[in-house]
């Protein structure tokens, strides 16, 4: 077992994450949300049961949007610098001897991950791009020399869309000048799409900076999309962290470092059984389900996308266990369709597998056969990454919301509880 635990937490460190001390204690704390004023304005569906089963799941998922490539139309080449005097917004630097024979482009597309190589091309021949003395604009085939300095200058996305305000409570864990940090609740939508323009996170992002002295507002990638400052995303009944991006620079460096999988993420779930390995890698591709389109599965060969989660253990109860997940990967679903794989499917998530949970499953004797989790058991509990300004290390802890905490106080109280003590936790 302790071999087993080297590997991962050696397969953990390929992606630049690093374990750190235990902070499950500071996730059981609660979330400061108005639990009335939030039914008044995000009440699950009255078909709720189904946790998250809807057809809008497609499009909200546990995925980076950062990750996605940027094309040619996300970006504004109107709007790119005339000039030369304000700082590039990235400066690259062939170091002198080395010998290259790599085009500006080639070089570019592996540096710039979270834009298309043509992306790349036009950036350029739009004069975004200067070598070596920083005034002559570079041509796509142009050959790289020891020496040469590249500076680039990225324009901005086409406007935003008019984003409606809306006045939904959310909780800010911390905000500054080019981020914010959200402890999203379950039932909340991150974005506006396919015709629903309100009722969402951005809508919510938006009143908040309404009412913001400062004048603040969300990064304007994206905003072609209608998810402008949006670096990642959590499907709807999903809770916990979320970074939103409040300025372009700020946008830019989080969807490059999300791209680069440099971003540690860490949930918390329960799940149905008794989770026997302490510590277990899933590493299963995943792809569409071709019989339920609104579904992931696990897909073998091209049609699946390489999927990589760490599981670890908790607590085990009964019949049920707390684990912690960390994604070494950010696919659609990605932790729901693991776990169902493993055949622990995610408490409350009937979509893959899991069952609604009642008040006398955990609380036997004293319940009264109500729901008590009617979405999946599952918040996204630690988010640390390197700050797109300050480049010092972030790290932020979400608190659970009320139903999760119930339940797991439920299943404490009822069973007998068996912890475990991994250093590579730090939830």
């Amino acid at each position: 077992r302790s071999s087993e635990s080297s590997e991962l937490v050696l397969e953990a460190k390929k992606q630049g994450l690093q374990p750190d001390a235990d902070m499950l204690a500071a996730s059981m704390a609660a979330a400061t949300i108005d639990p009335t004023a939030m039914k008044q304005q995000q009440r699950l569906p009255s078909d709720a049961l189904r946790a998250g089963n809807d057809e809008e799941e497609e499009m909200d998922s546990d995925e980076d949007v950062g990750s996605s490539q940027l094309r040619e139309t996300d970006i504004d080449w109107k709007g790119r610098r005339e000039d030369t005097e304000s700082p590039p917004s990235l400066v690259l630097e062939i170091e002198k001897g080395q010998v290259s024979t790599q085009r500006l482009d080639q070089y570019l597309a592996e540096k710039i991950t979270f834009m298309s190589r043509s992306a790349i091309q036009r950036l350029i021949k739009e004069g975004c791009v200067v070598v070596a003395d920083g005034k002559k604009a570079a041509k796509p085939a142009a050959k790289l020399r020891g020496g040469d300095v590249i500076c680039v200058y990225f324009p901005p996305p086409p406007g935003c869309k008019d984003i409606e305000p809306n006045d939904i409570p959310i909780h800010i864990l911390h905000e500054d000048d080019s981020i914010v940090l959200v402890n999203k609740q379950p039932g909340l939508t991150v974005h506006p799409w396919q015709g629903v323009s309100s009722g969402t996170l951005v809508n919510a992002l938006a009143f908040h900076f309404q009412r913001s002295k400062e004048g603040d507002s969300l990064s304007s990638v994206g905003a072609t999309n209608s998810r402008p400052g949006i670096v990642h995303r959590l499907d709807r009944f999903t809770s916990g962290v979320m970074v939103v991006a409040k300025s372009d620079l700020a946008h830019w460096r989080l969807a490059e470092n999300f791209a680069q999988r440099k971003v540690d993420k860490r949930y918390l779930a329960v799940v149905h059984g008794r989770v026997n390995k302490d510590e277990q890698l899933i590493d299963a591709p995943i792809g569409r389900d071709v019989k339920v389109r609104e579904r992931m599965c696990v897909r073998e060969g091209k049609a699946g996308k390489q999927a990589k989660t760490i599981c670890r253990v908790r607590e085990r109860y009964k019949d049920f266990t707390l684990v912690e997940l960390q994604l070494l990967t950010g696919r659609t679903h990605q932790i729901r369709v693991h776990l169902s794989h493993i055949g622990h499917s995610i408490a409350g998530d009937t979509t893959y597998g899991g069952k609604v949970i009642h008040d006398t499953d955990v609380e036997r004797g004293r319940g009264e056969g109500k729901p008590i989790l009617v979405r999946q058991a599952l918040h996204a509990t630690c988010l640390s990454f390197e700050h797109p300004i300050t480049r010092e290390m972030a790290k932020f802890t979400a608190p659970l919301f009320e139903d999760m905490k119930r339940l797991i106080r439920g299943l404490r109280n009822d069973d007998v509880v068996q912890r475990t003590t991994l250093s590579s936790c730090i939830v």
